[in-house]
């Protein structure tokens, strides 16, 4: 057998390689006729990858821009806000998803040409306003905001770089001008401006985090009011009634439960539509029971009649010189339906006796006056939910003439809610609670009140109220409705024009319990300016006008608030003043 040599058996055998040698050799090119089209495929390949490379590199380097871009149209898109209902769970106000259209200046090439593109299909823009805007070298600057469906595509087929689309917040009001003055209104950004509106984003209750992307009002909490939309419908519907039957200037009313303080219902006439709020800049669309001021008039008597009974100076049955008028100086103060004798307690206040209600008012004294008023919340600025709202005018220098008039309602203005607090409080059973526009129950309202009167002067103050809407010579007969034992008071004021009181322009008053043995609300209706009509025989007085709307405010609503007529009167509903024989028990 022959013998291979091994030097010659390494040098033939094929050169032994690694992983990289082989990936070497399938990569390798010969050399022949594709060797140039091979080149430059790859040549285009490494421009393309190197070309995408180059723009990830460019949009790195360039993310600051972007995010600052990010954070500018941020802070600008309008945060959630809570829905707000009613206290049955009504919907009062919430918001809907809206589309705005912004734009980025530095992105936009051809700003006159996108300022005449947009102005086209948006006409209601300015164009000149536009054009600056594009001008600038913001990163964010709003084109139009909240747009339609139809505008948002339109603009989006003009394809302008740098121009974009942002989902929004809007808030809307499904009730139009129902509840206007206590909802308030939020503004393009949703921001509250006004009302129970500002009153949220005075507690943080609304999304100031989302920016109105990751939280939605659905999201949030409602925030439960305590109206009811139908009370509320039907207590703006009689007002703007009797507004146009007594051609006055301005009407307001409110209904308020005197045992949890709470308003059921609410409305000041004229008013506006929250959806469009420009109308809430006109100074007559004030809300009058939180920000006007007025002489209350005679309705202010109950709190002089309330304040002599519960010193124990005077009693049910005293009585009070009214046979001529009362002279202080060269002032002399007399009574509207003189009686010219000597009157009790019940009788002055259902004759409405200026004189007796002087009287008794002196009996107190100054300070006593005064003390009792603070106490009863009349002297200083009523706080609510509300931002709106108005400090009382208290004469700087207050003596015994301020006393006197003062006591019949003259001298001394206040916000109606103010006297509606006070009137809940005389009839309540002694408590005063302050009034609340937000869903509460009796237990936690009564943890806050201050018991300002004895539960006799209450049950006192239930039966003269009633005594004044049941007997014949009462101011308040207009609100004795048949099946409700309702109780009142009227007042008229002269109104103050150019320091002086005018003859004949009236602000007048109604306030009214129910029922009147056991009160569960209290109604107020005020009226600006009301004229004689027919069927008021030249009077333009409260009992003419402010009564009759009351009356039929309560005879719509009380079936709604779930107070069932009562056709046999209640057995004996006052016991203390049926032991004490008070004049007119029977």
């Amino acid at each position: 057998m022959q013998e291979t040599d091994p030097d010659l058996l390494a040098k033939s055998a094929p050169p032994k390689r690694g992983i990289l040698g082989h990936i070497r050799e399938l990569f390798r090119l010969r050399v022949d006729k594709s060797t140039a089209r091979v080149g430059l495929a790859a040549f285009c390949f490494v421009m393309l990858f190197g070309v995408i490379g180059g723009r990830l590199v460019f949009l790195a380097m360039t993310s600051d821009n972007s995010s600052a871009m990010r954070r500018a149209a941020s802070s600008e898109i309008s945060a959630a806000r809570p829905d707000i209902t009613d206290r049955n769970g009504e919907i009062l106000a919430t918001d809907v998803k809206m589309v705005s259209v912004f734009a980025e200046p530095r992105n936009i090439i051809d700003k006159d040409e996108a300022t005449e593109l947009l102005t086209a299909v948006l006409p209601d823009l300015d164009a000149t306003d536009l054009r600056n805007k594009l001008g600038t070298k913001k990163g964010f600057v709003w084109v139009k905001r909240e747009i339609t469906p139809r505008q948002q595509a339109e603009v989006h087929r003009l394809g302008i770089p740098g121009i974009g689309f942002l989902p929004e917040n809007k808030r809307v009001y499904p009730n139009a001008n129902a509840a206007a003055h206590v909802l308030g209104f939020a503004n393009v950004d949703n921001v509250g401006i006004a009302g129970m509106e500002k009153y949220i984003d005075s507690q943080g209750l609304q999304d100031l985090n989302g920016a109105g992307f990751s939280i939605s009002a659905s999201d949030l909490k409602p925030v439960q009011l305590s109206l009811d939309l139908r009370v509320q419908h039907a207590l703006r519907d009689e007002l703007a009634k009797g507004m146009a039957k007594y051609k006055a200037k301005a009407t307001a009313g409110a209904i308020m439960d005197v045992n949890t303080g709470e308003i059921i219902a609410l409305a000041s006439l004229p008013d506006y539509d929250p959806n469009n709020p420009v109308d809430a800049l006109e100074p007559d669309r004030i809300n009058r029971i939180n920000v006007g001021v007025f002489e209350m008039g005679s309705t202010f008597k109950a709190l002089t009649t309330a304040m002599a009974l519960d010193s124990g100076k005077y009693t049910i049955n005293s009585t009070l010189d009214a046979r001529s008028g009362l002279r202080y100086g060269k002032f002399t103060i007399g009574d509207y339906h003189a009686t010219h004798r000597v009157l009790t307690v019940p009788e002055v206040f259902i004759h409405s006796s200026n004189i007796g209600t002087a009287r008794m008012a002196l009996g107190i004294g100054v300070e006593g006056h005064k003390a009792f008023l603070r106490k009863m919340g009349q002297l200083t600025r009523l706080e609510t939910e509300l931002p709106e709202n108005a400090a009382p005018i208290v004469p700087p220098r207050w003596g015994e003439l301020n006393t006197m008039t003062i006591a019949f309602g003259h001298g001394l203005a206040v916000a109606p809610l103010q006297a509606l607090m006070a009137v809940g409080a005389l009839v309540n059973g002694g408590a005063l609670i302050p009034p609340t526009f937000l869903k509460r129950d009796e237990v936690t309202a009564r943890q806050n009140a201050l018991q300002v009167l004895k539960p006799e002067t209450s049950e006192a103050m239930r039966y003269v109220m009633r005594l004044n809407a049941s007997n014949p010579a009462g101011s308040a007969s207009a609100v004795a409705i048949a099946g409700y034992f309702v109780g009142g008071k009227t007042g008229t004021a002269e109104k103050v024009i150019n320091g002086r009181y005018s003859k004949n322009k009236n602000f007048t008053t109604f306030t009214a319990i129910l029922p009147a043995d056991k009160p569960k609300y209290v109604f107020l209706t005020i009226m600006d300016e009301p004229q004689a009509v027919e069927g008021t025989y030249g009077f333009s007085t409260a009992g003419w006008n402010a009564g009759p709307v009351t009356g039929n405010i309560i005879e719509r609503i009380a079936p709604i608030l779930g107070v069932p007529p009562r056709f046999e009167p209640p057995v004996m509903p006052f016991p203390l003043m049926s032991r004490l024989n008070a004049w007119g028990i029977k």
